[in-house]
C-alpha cells in the first residue's frame, strides 16, 4: 500500500496520510506547531523585530561537545538533510542511531559523509548526484532514504579545538514503514599511510541481509605516475579467498576510464553526474600543497549489490614502476561505505582519533 515512501515524478501526485515534518535550530523537535518559537534575545539581530522573525537558525557546538540535533519517536523516515559547518569538516562527526540501538548505524565525519573530504570554509568543489549534492556556500545535502521503525536519533560531535556553528534542515515524514525496507548505513574507515603490498579495507564484518548501496573515496598520492590500477572487489554471502565481484580498475569502477584523463589539457578532468563522479582534485601548487587528492563517489542506486548473510569490500593500490610493472602504492586513503541491511548493527571499527582523521 502507498505510504508516502519512495516518491518520484511517477506517483508524485498520489495522496498520502504520511505526516511531513521538518527539524531544524528554530524548531528542534520538529513538532507541528512548534517552529520559530525562540524568544528574541537583547542583543541579537532580530532584537527589534520580535519573537517568529528569524532568531534561531543555527546553533554552537563547543569543543568536545556532542549535540542531538535530532529525537524523532516513532515510524517513519528521513528524507533529506541540508547542513552547513563552520570549521574543519573531518572533526565534525556525524552519527545516526535507529531503534534505540546503542551502536550507530552512521558514524562518519561531515565531510566524507556528503563526498567532500577536501572541501572547507573556504573551498568549495560543486557536486550534482542524486544522492548528495553540494551547492555555492558548501551547503550539504543528502537526499538518502532512511526509513525507522520505532525512533531516529542524530548526533553531531565537535573533536576539533575551535567551537564550531552548525545550520541544519531534517525532512521527514512519519508514516508506516513496509516490512521489506533496510535500514541506512554508512561507516567511515581511514589508513595513511597503506603498508606495502596491503590491500584497502572499505567494508568488512557486516552481518545480515541487505544491499550495497555506495562509495566514497579520497585518495591521497605519495608517487609520481598514474595511482588508480587497483581492483575492487566484493566478498559475499561465504566468499573465500576470491570474491564474487571483481572490478577491473580503481577509474572503472568510479564510472571513468583511461586515468580520468583530459587528452586536450593533458589534465585530471573532474566530472560530477548522477551515479558517479569525480568532482575534486587538488593539484600541487608548487609550494606547500604538494600532494594530488581524488575526492570519487560512485552510487549503487540503479545496481546495488545485493547480499543475504554477510558482506566485505575491498580494493587494491596500485600504480606503476619499471619494466611495465605494478607498484602497490602506500598512499592516505579514506573512505565511505553506504549499505542498507537488517539490525543489528555489528560495532564498527574505532573512530580514528583527530589527528589520524586530520588532512595535512
Amino acid at each position: 500500500m502507498f505510504n508516502g515512501l519512495n516518491l518520484n515524478l511517477g506517483n508524485l501526485s498520489r495522496l498520502s496520510a504520511a505526516q511531513t515534518r521538518s527539524i531544524s535550530a528554530e524548531n528542534p523537535t520538529g513538532e507541528k506547531g512548534k517552529g520559530g518559537m525562540a524568544i528574541n534575545p537583547e542583543h541579537g539581530p532580530s532584537r527589534e523585530l520580535g519573537q517568529g522573525w528569524k532568531v534561531r537558525p543555527c546553533i554552537g557546538i563547543q569543543p568536545g561537545e556532542t549535540v542531538e540535533i535530532a529525537n524523532i519517536d516513532g515510524a517513519g523516515a528521513i528524507q533529506q538533510i541540508w547542513m552547513t559547518p563552520t570549521g574543519n569538516y573531518r572533526f565534525s562527526i556525524l552519527r545516526i542511531y535507529w531503534d534505540d540501538q546503542e551502536q550507530p548505524s552512521v558514524e562518519c565525519p561531515l565531510g566524507d559523509f556528503f563526498a567532500s573530504a577536501y572541501t572547507s570554509f573556504n573551498v568549495y568543489a560543486p557536486l550534482n548526484s542524486l544522492a548528495v549534492c553540494v551547492n555555492p556556500g558548501n551547503a550539504f545535502n543528502c537526499y538518502w532514504e532512511m526509513p525507522f521503525r520505532k525512533r531516529c536519533r542524530v548526533t553531531v560531535e565537535n573533536i576539533g579545538p575551535e567551537a564550531m556553528t552548525l545550520f541544519y534542515q531534517i525532512n521527514y515524514t512519519l508514516t508506516d514503514v513496509p516490512e521489506d525496507c533496510a535500514y541506512f548505513h554508512a561507516q567511515f574507515r581511514r589508513v595513511n599511510p597503506l603498508p606495502f603490498k596491503a590491500v584497502y579495507t572499505i567494508l568488512d564484518g557486516v552481518r545480515g541481509q541487505g544491499h550495497y548501496v555506495g562509495t566514497y573515496m579520497a585518495w591521497g598520492v605519495n608517487n609520481n605516475g598514474w595511482w588508480g590500477e587497483g581492483e575492487i572487489k566484493f566478498f559475499m554471502d561465504g566468499d573465500g579467498e576470491f570474491p564474487t565481484i571483481c572490478g577491473t580498475g580503481t577509474e572503472d569502477y568510479f564510472c571513468g576510464s583511461y586515468n580520468f584523463e583530459n587528452k586536450a589539457t593533458r589534465q585530471y578532468q573532474e566530472f560530477t553526474t548522477a551515479y558517479a563522479g569525480m568532482p575534486h582534485v587538488v593539484r600541487p601548487d608548487g609550494l606547500y600543497t604538494s600532494q594530488q587528492r581524488f575526492s570519487l563517489y560512485r552510487w549503487h542506486i540503479m545496481d546495488p549489490v545485493r547480499f543475504q548473510s554477510d558482506l566485505r569490500v575491498t580494493i587494491q593500490a596500485l600504480g606503476w614502476r619499471s619494466g611495465g610493472r605494478y607498484l602497490p602504492l602506500q598512499d592516505d586513503i579514506a573512505s565511505v561505505a553506504f549499505w542498507y541491511q537488517t539490525l543489528p548493527t555489528a560495532t564498527f571499527p574505532a573512530l580514528p582519533c583527530r589527528d589520524e582523521l586530520e588532512i595535512i
